[in-house]
């Protein structure tokens, strides 16, 4: 995994740690990831003004990063579970920015996965990001960012550490 390209846009680079959910052939979790999701907060912002889909400030060369997927033979609900469910956790300069259990989020993977299948074409192996902690934020050159997805028993299942540039 390469640093982070801040530096690349004109405008702010913010960050939002997500959960990353590999989707099998009948659109149930067979693996989860740490994620991170940026956004160009500069041209997302314009587009938004001028009432245009704001897509191209989220689809941009190293825009999403994955660490390393757990398996898994849950479910939704169980990902979500206050008793057995997990926690997102992000870093920037070795400050705590974003955390929290997936049991918190207001749109369940479940709702979403569904609404999804309404409309989107999906696949086996396609990749669902989820949950975002409050504390979303800019990235800036030379920040250290490590992301964790752990269990409720504080095991790190998946993680990302990189640098931006």
């Amino acid at each position: 995994m390469g640093p982070i390209p801040v530096s690349n846009h004109v405008g702010e680079v913010h960050h939002e740690v997500e959960c990353v959910i590999r989707l099998n052939q009948h659109f149930e979790p067979e693996a989860m990831a740490v994620g991170l999701d940026l956004t160009d907060r500069l041209v997302q912002s314009e587009l938004r003004s001028e009432q245009l889909p704001w897509t191209k400030g989220k689809c941009f060369k190293s825009s999403a990063y994955v660490g390393g997927f757990h398996d898994w033979s849950g479910t939704f609900e169980d990902i979500v579970s206050q008793d057995k469910g997990f926690r997102l956790n992000l870093w920037v300069n070795d400050k705590l920015v974003q955390s929290a259990s997936l049991h918190e989020m207001t749109i369940t993977p479940r709702a979403q996965i569904e609404e999804l299948k309404t409309w989107a074409p999906i696949a086996a192996g396609d990749y669902l990001f989820t949950g975002t902690p409050s504390g979303v934020g800019q990235l800036h050159p030379n920040d250290s960012v490590y992301a964790t997805l752990e269990s409720h028993e504080g095991v790190i299942l998946s993680s990302i550490e990189t640098r931006c540039q």
